[in-house]
């Protein structure tokens, strides 16, 4: 009875992500990326303006520092997405589905630009004197919809169940079972659990420091592991390129043990999983970027574009390129479920890549545990006060746990895509709705050449 209350459970969440999913968000999406791109002429060109705004201001009373902001949104965004998402787009759509999550990152960069200045722009101070912001500020503040706004936090606090919470536990209680230690999944949802409650205790300060000391370590140890495997293999470094950008745009399955075999499946998993990892046009990260110091909406907006950057087209391709070629080597590894595709892959270089994936790993997910904790709490104080926050951290330690133990990672992922995708609806909406403030806030502020300029609007809420 349970196992077919289970696999219900898991058709009903399988249909819904398939329609989510479908042509109309799929293009949605890109569709979006692709607008705003050319309504702000290429964000993306002031990459290196953006690296220079990464250090200038402070933490205050009630906010974080851009680079503070930035590694929270990092910490949330760098997570199992960029290892166990990566691996499950290349198992299902085949690695053309890297070339089409790497677009979306690039891509994505623009919409990060776009939801970050537009939380920024309407962000307000709580009654504890906490700057906070958001989508659901700027759909109400700015659009004048409040029930899109609820809707839209609503969605939050579920996905962050969801993207957040169940598939990162899920994914690193698998990794840590199947390593050297064989670290049994109640073990890993109790120690989860227990770190996680601490860092908690002190809030978005708390958060934010220990994912300013972790995220830039931890991506450089998981690249060290990638650039190993790749370096002990470079004689199918540019194989390996060719197979993903012609698989990107061929119907036949890739040779290897690739499941995918269309353009539109490729792409599908490609975008979506492309969203798990960066999620630009969610919502999510401009709801911390919202909290940071800034003179005026677009210096941050631009610091917090990069962030699709750094996850997406670095990290998720690397990923991408280490996976296809190991594939291309060990063929045998495409076999079994997909989402340990990545952790076979480095396994099959030894066991120092192996353990350098289950540290970076298990560092991940902590961090990414420790940013959505505070979406979501953000998002449920917006619809219910502040005396909501500490029984969702009760829940959420919780969940952490059973997140663990939970049997059925198809679920798990499932839920992610569905809760993902009704988030980014209403965000997307938003966004096209108020292109006209975007497009007057970048054309004076960062056409004009006043990023340092001070917006009496934004400053107000510091003070």
């Amino acid at each position: 009875m349970r196992a077919m209350f289970v696999e219900a459970i898991d058709g009903l969440l399988a249909q819904m992500s398939g329609w989510l999913w479908g042509y109309v968000l799929l293009f949605g999406l890109l569709g979006t990326h692709l607008y705003l791109t050319i309504l702000l002429r290429f964000p993306q060109r002031h990459l290196f303006t953006a690296l220079r705004y990464y250090f200038a201001g402070r933490d205050g009373e009630g906010s974080i520092s851009h680079f503070s902001s930035l590694m929270v949104s990092l910490a949330a965004n760098v997570g199992t997405g960029n290892i166990v998402g990566v691996a499950t787009a290349v198992a299902m759509g085949g690695p053309g589905a890297v070339f089409w999550c790497m677009l979306t990152g690039f891509l994505g960069m623009s919409t990060r630009y776009a939801e970050s200045l537009l939380a920024i722009r309407y962000r307000v101070r709580n009654g504890r004197g906490h700057i906070v912001g958001g989508p659901m500020y700027a759909i109400e503040r700015g659009m004048g919809c409040k029930w899109l706004a609820v809707l839209f936090a609503i969605f939050t606090a579920l996905a962050a169940f969801g993207i957040g919470n169940v598939t990162q536990a899920n994914a690193v209680a698998g990794v840590l079972r199947e390593c050297p230690l064989h670290i049994a999944p109640w073990q890993t949802g109790l120690a989860l659990a227990a770190l996680v409650a601490v860092v908690l205790l002190f809030g978005l300060k708390g958060i934010s420091h220990v994912c300013t000391a972790c995220v830039p370590g931890m991506a450089l140890i998981y690249m060290a592991g990638c650039g190993a495997l790749i370096g002990s293999h470079l004689e199918l470094v540019w194989p390996a390129v060719q197979l993903i950008c012609s698989s990107a745009f061929h119907h036949e399955a890739a040779a290897g043990g690739f499941i995918g075999s269309t353009i539109m499946l490729a792409m599908q998993t490609g975008v979506r999983r492309g969203l798990f990892s960066n999620e630009a046009g969610m919502g999510s990260s401009p709801i911390v970027s919202a909290s940071a110091r800034t003179p005026n909406a677009v210096q941050q907006a631009l610091v917090s574009s990069t962030g699709p950057f750094w996850d997406t087209v670095v990290i998720c391709s690397l990923t991408g390129l280490t996976l296809t070629i190991c594939l291309l080597a060990y063929p045998a590894i495409a076999s079994g479920e997909g989402s340990m595709l990545t952790y076979r892959a480095f396994a099959s270089a030894g066991s120092v890549c192996s353990w350098l994936l289950t540290i970076s790993l298990a560092t991940f997910v902590i961090s990414t545990l420790l940013g959505w904790s505070y979406f979501g709490e953000q998002a449920l104080a917006y619809l219910g006060g502040e005396r909501l926050i500490l029984p969702y951290r009760m829940v959420w330690v919780l969940v952490v746990f059973l997140g663990c133990v939970v049997p059925r990672s198809t679920i798990v992922w499932n839920f992610a895509d569905c809760a993902n995708g009704l988030m980014a609806l209403p965000n997307l909406v938003c966004m096209i709705a108020l292109s006209g403030v975007l497009l007057s806030q970048t054309r004076y502020y960062l056409w004009g050449r006043r990023l340092d300029e001070v917006d009496a609007a934004v400053s107000a809420t510091e003070e």
